[in-house]
């Protein structure tokens, strides 16, 4: 799967097997398409690993608020809790021994992939504790412990693209660690990011690191924008509000990746490229649609328009079942070609939202606010969990985690 440079966000070109699922000829062309979502049931069960192999994925990322709904939710932890519970093990250091067990077991699945794609893809981004997200210090201190306790090439650490989090990245690719610049939520955050992960391979650099073995992306969470928009656009009640409504979030998504191209045209990006450096791609998350039908949206709503080469794309796997069943020009999206004429449209779009008194740039900062607390709330749920598993005591018997 090569980086090879788009023109503008469109759908997959160029075969890869006739009769092969979407997903999987979708690689041929440079289309990463990653699970969003990281679980003990996926690996135990041969899922996840089955995925991999059938080509259908090329990664995975996941976050608190998805594993808040795994540890100590069914069988798949039992012996290792019970393990931790039995040496008196407190909640936080047994959260992070579950992360390091799964992460690394996902390492070792998607490692092939890892190999074949030279590194582009077979990355597992993981979100670190998000109560650091303002703390530069305590990020990089504890990206360093995952980082070492993981101790896997194609690990990533996500980190919140705050401004202590995005001094935390650069600092991190300096020391040869693989991280995500997580909410990036506009183009200005997103500019931010792309200039932090710069510092830090030109640090890397310095240092005499292989530029070439450091890998990160920027996590832009779609969904995230539309269900805020769509909420004031309600308010308005107008038919031309009505007819904005689930359109924003790809206009701000478009409007990222214009910035992106243009930023691998700088100076500044070729002598790092020249030094085997990769492009921070971004990364598109939340591309489930909230209540498809309740919406009028189609499940692929988010996921199949801002399929291109280059980025990568996170669905849930019902999302991936969703895009399977689509024929390649569907999976483009309705949407003509991209380049500068789609660029254009999704700017004037954004440009409407100040008819109806939205700032673009005042509504990307309240989303980071939001999703920071939503991820703070999920990392105590999952503390909380695991406290009342080891408070049980240790268990009996062997757990389906393979630990006993």
């Amino acid at each position: 799967m090569g980086l090879t440079k788009s023109t503008g966000l469109t759908g997959p070109t160029g075969p890869a097997g006739a009769g092969a699922d979407p997903p999987a000829r979708w690689g041929a062309s440079g289309i990463s398409v990653w699970l969003d979502g990281l679980s003990r049931q996926r690996l135990a069960s041969g899922r996840l690993a089955a995925l991999a192999r059938q080509g259908r994925i090329a990664g995975v990322v996941s976050d608190p608020a998805f594993l808040a709904r795994s540890p100590a939710g069914g069988p798949y932890y039992t012996g290792q809790l019970g393990d931790l519970a039995e040496r008196g093990v407190p909640a936080e250091r047994a959260l992070k021994a579950l992360a390091v067990h799964d992460i690394r077991w996902a390492c070792d699945i998607l490692r092939p992939v890892h190999e074949a794609t030279a590194g582009v893809d077979g990355l597992v981004c993981v979100t670190l504790d998000p109560r650091l997200a303002h703390d530069a210090g305590a990020t990089l201190a504890e990206a360093r412990a995952l980082w070492r306790a993981v101790d896997r090439r194609n690990a990533v650490l996500g980190i919140p693209a705050t401004e202590a989090g995005l001094t935390a990245l650069s600092a991190c690719l300096a020391e040869g660690i693989n991280v995500s610049a997580t909410l990036v939520l506009s183009a200005a955050r997103h500019r931010q990011a792309w200039d932090a992960y710069a510092e830090g391979l030109e640090r890397a650099r310095a240092a005499g690191r292989h530029l070439a073995s450091l890998a990160s992306v920027a996590s832009f969470p779609v969904s995230r924008v539309d269900t805020a928009v769509d909420a004031l656009l309600d308010r308005e009640g107008t038919l031309e509000a009505r007819a904005m409504r689930g359109a924003v979030a790809v206009a701000a998504a478009r409007h990222v990746h214009e910035q992106y191209e243009r930023m691998l045209g700088e100076p500044r990006w070729h002598a790092l490229a020249a030094r085997g450096a990769r492009p921070q791609r971004l990364l598109w998350t939340a591309t489930t649609v909230p209540e498809p039908g309740a919406s009028g949206l189609l499940p692929t709503r988010y996921a199949a328009p801002l399929l291109t080469r280059g980025t990568v794309t996170a669905v849930t796997e019902e999302t991936l079942d969703e895009l399977s069943e689509l024929d390649e020009p569907e999976a483009a999206g309705s949407a003509p070609a991209a380049g500068p004429g789609t660029y254009a449209t999704a700017r004037r779009l954004l440009g409407h939202l100040r008819w109806f008194g939205i700032d673009h740039g005042e509504l990307a900062s309240r989303l980071e606010t939001e999703a920071l607390k939503e991820l703070n709330d999920a990392w105590h749920q999952l503390l909380d969990r695991v406290t009342l598993s080891l408070d049980k005591g240790p268990a009996t018997g062997e757990g389906t985690d393979g630990t006993a």
